[in-house]
């Protein structure tokens, strides 16, 4: 069962959602994005931030940032791997 849709919000994101994500990037020792936020100090007001996100997200008014571009070592040469900003 998913959770019921909030009045005046255009996307049903369910908050657990959110909170998943934010714990695959914790697990994965996310890194700063060209926004510079580390994961330490996205943490530092997480419940603040987790429900920004969220709300911004379930309104529409949530638009990615720029990503950060990090070349990667590959056999025969190297891969840009993007990495998102978190949106604190």
């Amino acid at each position: 069962m998913s959770e019921p849709m909030l009045r005046g919000k255009s996307h049903d994101i369910p908050k657990r959602l959110v909170w998943d994500a934010w714990v695959k990037v914790k697990k994965n020792g996310g890194a700063a994005g060209v926004d510079g936020v580390t994961v330490e100090r996205f943490e530092e007001g997480l419940k603040d931030n987790l429900y920004r996100l969220w709300n911004r997200m379930s309104s529409g008014s949530y638009f990615p940032g720029p990503v950060r571009a990090v070349e990667i070592p590959k056999k025969g040469g190297t891969r840009v791997l993007g990495i998102p900003t978190e949106a604190a």
